[in-house]
C-alpha cells in the first residue's frame, strides 16, 4: 500500500500553438520527481501536433473521423473513431477554439505520450510514466469523466485474476482500469475550465515502468468481447442485416433458452382482432426430427411421382432441398390458428381474413428469426410442411387447426456468410 497519494496541479503553463515543445514546457512548469505519473489533456496535445483544422461544419468533420456509428439519438451521436475509441462525437472538439475551427484528437495518443515522456526524460533525467486524457460520458451513467487514450511507462490494467481477498476467496473477474483511474484523480485538479491541462499523480511511483509498455490497446475492448457495441435502434437494424439464410450447421446444440426467447418475441408481432394466431412447435429430440422428415420425405416423393408424374432422378433432385432441415440440430414449426377470426360468407371476404391472418404469422417468424440471429444462431425458413400438413400433424399429433406454416432449422453457421451487398430502398418505393 502506498502512504499517499498526491494529486498536484501543473501552473503556468501558457496557451499552446503549433507546433510548441510540449515536453519542454511541462518540464519547465512541473517540479518533477522519479516515479511521478503526469496526466496531460489531449487538447494540449492535439494543438502542439497542429490538429486545430478549419471546419465551418462540425458535423462534417465528426464524419471524416467516424469509422461506424454506434448510436444516435436526434443530432448527439455515439461513434468509432479512428483511433478506435467509442465516444462521442468521435472527440472532435469545437470548445476554446476560434470560431470556424475544430479540434481533432491525436493521430496517435500512445505515440504522443511515448514522445512526451522521453522528451521530460530527455530534459530532466526523471523517469516518469504519461497519460494523455479525454472527457467520456459512460453508459448507464450520467456525468463525464476523463479516460485514457494515449499511455507510456505504465500498465494500463491490473490484473486482480487469480489473486486471493481478504477472506480467502479467488478472484476471478477483477481487472482493474488503471489508466482511466488516474486519468479521472487527474482531472479532479486539472478541472475544465481553469486553464490547468496538466496534473501530476505523485505516490505511485510501483505503477510506473521502465519501458513504455503497450499503450492504452488493452483497454479498448475487442468487437466479439463487446455486449453493448451499438445502441438500441442500431443493434436492432444490425440484427435484422444479421439474418441470413443459413444451409450448413454445425454440430453444436441449441440452447432451448435461447429459441424459447425468440418465441417471445415472435409472439409481440402485431395480429388482427387482438388475437394470438401463432403457435411454435419445438422440435427439440432426435428422434422427433427423424421421424418428421421421414414422414415428410414419403409424403413428398409420393405426391411427386404420383400427382406430378416425375421420375426417381429428378424426385430426388427435388427433395434433397430437405437436407438443411435433416442436417440442423433443431427444428421450429411455427403453425397458423385462426382463433378469433370473423366468419364471413362470401369467398372474398373470408380470403381477405386468412390472408391477415397469415400476415401475421409472416410478422411473428420474422421476429423470431431476428432474435435467433441476435443470439448467434443460423436459420432457414423453408417451405416443405405447407404441402403435406395432414402428415405432419399426425406425426407430431397436432390439434387438426393447427396449420404449419413451413419449418425452420436452427444451428450454429458452420461458416460465415458471403458478403451481402447494399439493398437502398428506393428499387422498393413508391410515393405518392
Amino acid at each position: 500500500m502506498s502512504a499517499g497519494v498526491e494529486l498536484l496541479p501543473v501552473t503556468g503553463l501558457p496557451e499552446i500553438e503549433a507546433g510548441a515543445d510540449l515536453g519542454a514546457l511541462i518540464a519547465k512548469a512541473a517540479d518533477l520527481t522519479d516515479g511521478d505519473i503526469l496526466v496531460v489533456t489531449s487538447k494540449i496535445v492535439s494543438k502542439a501536433e497542429g490538429r486545430l483544422v478549419h471546419a465551418a461544419d462540425r458535423e462534417a468533420a465528426i464524419d471524416a473521423e467516424t469509422v461506424r456509428v454506434v448510436a444516435r439519438r436526434g443530432g448527439a451521436r455515439i461513434v468509432e473513431n479512428r483511433q478506435g475509441l467509442v465516444m462521442a462525437a468521435a472527440g472532435v472538439d469545437a470548445s476554446n477554439t476560434a470560431a470556424g475551427t475544430v479540434l481533432l484528437l491525436p493521430v496517435d495518443p500512445d505515440g504522443s505520450a511515448r514522445a512526451l515522456r522521453a522528451r521530460i526524460q530527455e530534459l530532466t533525467g526523471r523517469q516518469v510514466a504519461v497519460v494523455i486524457t479525454d472527457t467520456f460520458g459512460r453508459p448507464w451513467r450520467n456525468g463525464l469523466t476523463d479516460v485514457a487514450i494515449g499511455a507510456a511507462g505504465l500498465s494500463v490494467l491490473d490484473d486482480h485474476r487469480g489473486r486471493v481477498d481478504s477472506h480467502g476467496n479467488e478472484l476471478t473477474l477483477t481487472v482493474t482500469a488503471t489508466a482511466d483511474e488516474l486519468a479521472a484523480a487527474g482531472d479532479l485538479v486539472k478541472g475544465k475550465t481553469t486553464g490547468t491541462p496538466v496534473a501530476v499523480v505523485r505516490g505511485l511511483a510501483r505503477l510506473v515502468t521502465e519501458a513504455d509498455g503497450d499503450g492504452t490497446g488493452p483497454l479498448i475492448r475487442r468487437a466479439a468481447d463487446d455486449m453493448f457495441r451499438l445502441g438500441t435502434s442500431e443493434a436492432l437494424r444490425e440484427a435484422v442485416t444479421l439474418r441470413r439464410t443459413v444451409r450448413a450447421f454445425t454440430e453444436d446444440p441449441v440452447d432451448p433458452a435461447a429459441v424459447r426467447r425468440a418465441v417471445a418475441a415472435a409472439v409481440t408481432a402485431p395480429a388482427p382482432h387482438h388475437t394470438t394466431p401463432w403457435r411454435f412447435v419445438l422440435v427439440e429430440s432426435a428422434r422427433a426430427r427423424t421421424e418428421l422428415l421421414d414422414a415428410m420425405l414419403a409424403a413428398w416423393q409420393r405426391d411427386l411421382r404420383e400427382l406430378d408424374g416425375w421420375d426417381e432422378a429428378k424426385v430426388a433432385r427435388r427433395t434433397a432441398r430437405g437436407d438443411v432441415l435433416r442436417n440442423a440440430p433443431y427444428l421450429v414449426l411455427p403453425c397458423l390458428v385462426m382463433d378469433g377470426s370473423h366468419d364471413y360468407p362470401d369467398a372474398r371476404r373470408a380470403t381477405a381474413e386468412r390472408e391477415m391472418f397469415t400476415v401475421a404469422i409472416g410478422a411473428a417468424v420474422q421476429n423470431l428469426l431476428v432474435t435467433l440471429a441476435g443470439e448467434g444462431y443460423g436459420s432457414a425458413w423453408v417451405s416443405s410442411t405447407m404441402f403435406c400438413r395432414d402428415t405432419v400433424r399426425a406425426t407430431l399429433d397436432l390439434p387438426a387447426d393447427w396449420d404449419p406454416m413451413g419449418a425452420i432449422a436452427v444451428g450454429r453457421p458452420a461458416e460465415a456468410p458471403r458478403p451481402r451487398p447494399d439493398r437502398p430502398a428506393d428499387p422498393f418505393v413508391t410515393v405518392r
